[in-house]
């Protein structure tokens, strides 16, 4: 079974990114173990997601966009939904990717000290692992630095010697404390990303060709996207059981750990960092370039075009990281737009999941339908949510 293992764990390396360690970190100083249950109900969303994306993935043996643009027949409909998706990913992967960089930076600087260096070195190493590898490579080095990522966080949230029964409780009994509601925003956005869903459906058909392997798509997704989950709750509360109160980001609670576990917990915490920066940095130029491959009609992981944009994402993250460039304006119109396209696409997937003449005998069963509908009015929410405070309702 682990044998199977594949799309799933850089599914599980995207959305484990310095983003959702700050959001965890936050969460557990300001909330303790209260927000346990919003990552439980985060990562569930994100499995049923995923599952019903890898399926797509595997049986059409096409990738989402391309499925999407077969099934909408209304043309300017069609090329609304196309020019939406490629400036939400296109624009916000690059946005984000200065902060994946970041925090890759982070963690470097945690082990070996300051240097103005790091982002060019975690860009030099990404595009290298990027040129040269192909799938197969790729996943044996996620899966190695997702390993690396979930022992350093649990090892440190071990060592803070947690509640089990605290966490049980918190776990599955949802607590909504007061001023809570922004933070259960950010943790389901942090972990449900519009993105994997392309990346998913891409990467499948990449490693399994035959509709027979559907079940193993299933179990790669929900262990796979299980331990990223697990990775986030150990973040979460190593942040609840340290005596911190001022955290900017994760670094913040290493240092917050040390005077009670010496200098093991800022080596843990920034090893974890780091796989959690490299991992990002790597995913998200390649989701949009697979993004763009599926929308534009290109030829796969070898066309130039397709190089060419996962290149100039990583260019971006590491010029803007470099020169201390805050593309505020960029990173607005990328929260507004990745809010408008995760409740679009949650529709056309479950949509597309639910016609036979795509999934044939494959479709969703009355149980996915249910909990999928539950999550396209969540994700409304959500991306309803987002806009607001970009525009400042909220």
């Amino acid at each position: 079974m682990f044998k199977k293992i594949g799309p799933g764990i850089l599914v599980a390396a995207a959305f484990v990114g310095p983003g959702t360690i700050t959001v965890c970190t936050l969460a557990g100083v300001h909330f303790g173990y209260s927000m346990l249950w919003a990552v439980l109900v985060s990562v569930i969303a994100t499995i049923i997601l995923q599952e019903m994306s890898g399926r797509i993935g595997v049986f059409t043996q096409k990738g989402l966009m391309d499925v999407v643009k077969e099934q909408i027949g209304i043309k300017w409909v069609k090329h609304l939904v196309i020019a939406l998706v490629l400036l939400a990913i296109l624009v916000g992967n690059a946005a984000y990717e200065a902060g994946n960089i970041g925090g890759a930076t982070l963690g470097l600087e945690g082990l070996f000290g300051p240097s103005r260096f790091y982002p060019l070195l975690i860009g030099a190493m990404a595009f290298v692992l990027l040129w040269f590898s192909g799938y197969k490579t790729l996943e044996k080095v996620f899966a190695g630095l997702v390993g690396f990522m979930g022992l350093c966080f649990l090892i440190a949230a071990i060592l803070t010697k947690p509640s089990l029964l605290d966490i049980g409780k918190n776990l599955f009994v949802p607590n909504l404390p007061e001023g809570g509601i922004l933070t259960v925003v950010a943790l389901v956005g942090t972990t449900v990303v519009p993105y994997n869903l392309f990346l998913h459906a891409s990467l499948v058909k990449e490693k399994w060709k035959s509709k027979d392997e559907l079940k193993a798509v299933k179990w790669d997704t929900v262990i796979s996207i299980g331990l990223g989950g697990l990775v986030s709750m150990a973040i979460l509360i190593t942040a609840a059981s340290a005596p911190l109160e001022d955290v900017r980001n994760a670094m913040d609670l290493a240092v917050g750990l040390e005077p009670l576990f010496g200098k093991s917990a800022i080596y843990f915490i920034a090893c974890g960092l780091l796989a959690a920066g490299v991992t990002s940095a790597i995913t998200a130029p390649l989701a949009a370039a697979f993004v763009a491959n599926s929308c534009l009609g290109w030829k796969g992981m070898q066309d130039k075009r397709f190089k060419m944009v996962w290149m100039v994402i990583l260019f971006l993250g590491v010029f803007f990281l470099s020169f201390d460039i805050k593309p505020i304006q960029v990173i607005q119109f990328a929260q507004v737009a990745n809010g408008m396209v995760l409740p679009i696409m949650a529709i056309l997937l479950l949509w597309i999941v639910n016609r036979t003449s795509v999934m044939g005998k494959h479709t969703n069963s009355l149980f996915q339908n249910i909990i999928g509908f539950a999550i396209i009015t969540f994700s409304i929410f959500l991306g309803a949510k987002s806009i607001m405070k970009v525009i400042g309702l909220v």
